[in-house]
């Protein structure tokens, strides 16, 4: 090992918000020298390129909540920045659809919120009207969600790298090396990796699945531990997929953390059905019977796991059978479009994300970013962070402007 050049900042992790963070720093700072370190040998190797593909409208956040704010803010930048620098993107809208009575204030509920989240153009709509929009789907009312579209996260990460070098040449991203210690010596931070050695004045850790641990080893008194859940998807067939026009989802459930399974197009032409939501027993395993000892016993040796399960013990016991039955899987999908069958439906991905879970089994709602010891920590940007990506960037820059003394 040798020490290499010295950087103005060191981003620990290649993932799409380290990349936005770094290129609206080097946009507001192209004098400064940044070095993107990436332990995988490819950009957006985990969250970043194993979700839905989704631009989210910001229709289910919490009011003021930064995941509100910045999802539509970061919303209007994706969608500018994918036609400025030809990413293919369709912002082809979605509809919410309640099949029972029971959905109905819940519905409601959502449709209030997106309109204090100011999320344009939607729309309440009945039965009627849905099935123009989506033929094959059976409900009783629903919202029309024009804002929400499909997107490449992978070609919107590969394209902020090839920016940030663009207008700092001096600017680095290194694959294939993983972050095992870093050090503030003096004035400087000293990051250790498996393969090499880099000083740089300050760090940002964007770390996704391996957030808590990273900042664990930079002396974080973290209370909150991250818990990985897998997600399985299906692919429709080439004929099955015509019966979805745009992107569909349910009324999500409100006494569960997540949104449940939806129908989405991709930018590929190809139509998912997913996820479910398993604890994972690997951070970064996209298997069912991936396992990591290390990660098992990280999760299973917390509270917060436990207590997570204990408050949705049936939720977790269905959602392990659905993952291995295909039956159970489209019988969910069927409670949306019923003509649905077995031969429509083929095994597709898998993706896992990063949830970070308080001890009392409650998930950290909202994104997390602290400053501590000379560094900032991005803690938990779960769903919608991909799509809120550039206006959380602008937020680690003013951030790295205050406590990095850039200005």
């Amino acid at each position: 090992m040798h020490l290499k050049e010295r950087y103005d900042i060191a981003v620990v992790g290649g993932g799409i918000v380290g990349l936005a963070s770094a290129y609206k720093i080097q946009l507001k700072y192209p004098n400064l020298k940044i070095i993107i370190i990436e332990k995988e040998n490819r950009l957006a190797a985990h969250q970043t390129g194993n979700n839905s593909g989704v631009i989210h409208s910001g229709l289910y956040y919490k009011p003021g909540s930064d995941k509100a704010k910045n999802c539509v803010d970061g919303r209007k930048q994706l969608v500018a920045f994918a036609t400025k620098y030809d990413v293919k993107h369709e912002v082809c809208g979605k509809v919410v659809t309640a099949v029972d009575k029971d959905e109905l204030l819940y519905l409601d509920k959502i449709f209030e919120n997106g309109k204090v989240n100011n999320t344009e153009g939607i729309e309440k709509i009945t039965a009627n009207q849905l099935r123009e929009i989506e033929p094959y789907v059976e409900g009783i009312a629903g919202i029309w969600v024009p804002c929400t579209g499909i997107i490449d996260f992978v070609g919107i990460t590969n394209k902020l790298g090839e920016l940030i070098q663009m207008i700092q040449p001096k600017s680095k991203i290194v694959l294939g090396e993983k972050v095992e210690v870093c050090e503030h010596v003096g004035d400087d931070s000293l990051v250790v990796t498996s393969k090499d050695k880099y000083t740089a004045k300050h760090v940002i850790f964007c770390g996704g699945l391996q957030a808590d641990r990273l900042a664990k080893q930079d002396g974080v008194k973290l209370k909150e531990r991250v818990v990985a859940f897998r997600g399985d998807y299906y692919n429709l067939t080439e004929l099955a997929k015509t019966k979805v026009k745009h992107l569909i989802y349910p009324v999500p459930n409100p006494n569960f953390p997540f949104l449940g399974v939806h129908f989405t197009r991709m930018v590929n032409g190809d139509v998912e059905c997913g996820p479910n939501a398993v604890l994972t027993f690997k951070r970064e395993g996209y298997g069912k019977t991936d396992f990591n000892v290390k990660d098992t016993l990280n999760a299973l040796s917390y509270l917060g796991t436990w207590n997570l399960l204990s408050k949705h013990t049936g939720f977790a016991i269905n959602e392990y059978l659905r993952a291995f039955s295909k039956k159970r899987f489209l019988e969910t999908l069927q409670r949306l479009i019923p003509s649905l069958t077995m031969q429509d439906i083929v095994p597709g991905r898998s993706g896992v994300r990063a949830m970070l879970l308080n001890a009392d089994g409650s998930m950290q709602d909202d994104f997390k970013i602290i400053y501590y010891n000379r560094s900032l920590h991005v803690l938990n940007a779960p769903s919608p962070a991909a799509t809120a990506c550039l206006a959380i960037g602008d937020k680690i820059c003013d951030m790295a402007t205050v406590h990095f003394n850039l200005g």
